[in-house]
């Protein structure tokens, strides 16, 4: 069995995607920031979505692919080629490596920025949290952990109700939508709290339910001002 037979066999997955070929190099580019944001992948060109190899034009493809690259993804999105042969058919392999210069964002339609996620076999739109997550992560720029008011309330309920949508956690802590988005990120990026994604969206759960004794005792000195 040869490389890419196995590669095919494995099915389309959060680090594989399969294309017939590259119709339209706006709407690639959300699979390659997609992979580039996530833990990098590849996209094999030339093989339908239940596995079968059709083959392609290599120097057609990797030109869109190049377009989709350069063109529609911000920053660049580098990759790497490797053309495969199965039964005498082209399959242009496209390497993207997990990115440090995230978030990548890609614009599937003129001047529509986003940034996208690979979850499963699927290209999500990443939301307002998670864009700030990358950019604390890649910038370090993290903060101070603060056990205030707000968080005491959110660990109170996620802890009754186990995970909470955004909405629910706005209604919680009665922060704006960015003061919000800002809190969860930094729990995050403290890996306090977890963020889940489903096909119903993205939820929020405690990583650990204990919590701390040290964590209320700053709570209980903490200045009205800081709550």
């Amino acid at each position: 069995m040869s490389y890419v037979t196995k590669m095919i066999e494995e099915g389309e997955h959060q680090q594989q995607d399969f294309k017939v070929r590259i119709e339209d190099a706006r709407k690639i580019a959300k699979t390659l920031v997609a992979f580039a944001n996530t833990d990098g992948g590849r996209l094999l060109i030339g093989v339908k979505d239940n596995g079968t190899v059709s083959g392609v034009d290599v120097q057609e493809e990797f030109h869109m692919i190049e377009a989709a690259a350069e063109m529609y993804c911000k920053p660049v999105v580098p990759f790497k080629t490797q053309v495969w042969k199965s039964n005498y058919r082209s399959v242009l392999e496209i390497q993207i490596e997990a990115s440090l210069k995230r978030p990548h964002f890609a614009e599937p339609e003129p001047d529509n920025w986003a940034a996208y996620q690979r979850v499963d076999d699927r290209n999500v739109k990443a939301n307002g949290v998670l864009l700030k997550v990358w950019q604390h992560r890649f910038n370090e720029n993290i903060g101070d952990f603060k056990y205030t008011r707000p968080v005491r309330k959110l660990f109170s309920a996620l802890r009754e109700q186990k995970r909470l949508g955004f909405r629910k956690v706005l209604r919680i802590v009665r922060l704006n939508k960015e003061k919000t988005e800002r809190l969860l990120a930094q729990l995050v990026s403290w890996e306090v709290i977890d963020m889940e994604f489903t096909d119903t969206g993205c939820y929020f759960c405690l990583s650990d339910e204990s919590l701390p004794d040290e964590w209320e005792e700053q709570y209980r000195r903490s200045t009205p001002d800081d709550n």
